[in-house]
């Protein structure tokens, strides 16, 4: 079973993992121009969803991941993914950066 994180409540995740939790952004290029996640306080990289699979050598399995991405249905699914090719401490970002925006930033665009 995933973990379910709210954007809120991304914080305290990060330190309960040892503070050292990457946030994988598996939204498409054309919804990272819309909005963008800061990356202050937040180890955040870009791979778009589809493009995972191929790029799975990017991520390292022993550090814990937080997946985002618009709602939380493809993250979902990237965290299924992950989780099952071995990584330790996976969680979804339940809301997606809908919810990032209403809960943590609201500098970050609606869409």
């Amino acid at each position: 079973m995933i973990e379910q994180v709210r954007p809120a409540s991304l914080r305290d995740w990060i330190a309960s993992q040892g503070g050292t939790a990457l946030v994988l952004d598996v939204r498409e290029p054309a919804e990272l121009q819309v909005a963008r996640v800061a990356t202050e306080g937040f180890n955040v990289k870009t791979i778009p969803m589809m493009d995972v699979p191929a790029r799975l050598a990017e991520l390292d399995p022993e550090q814990p991941v937080a997946v985002l991405c618009h709602h939380g249905a493809r993250s979902q699914r990237v965290a299924m993914f992950l989780a099952g090719n071995g990584f330790a401490s996976v969680a979804n970002i339940a809301g997606g950066i809908d919810a990032w925006s209403q809960e943590l930033d609201a500098a970050v665009a609606r869409y």
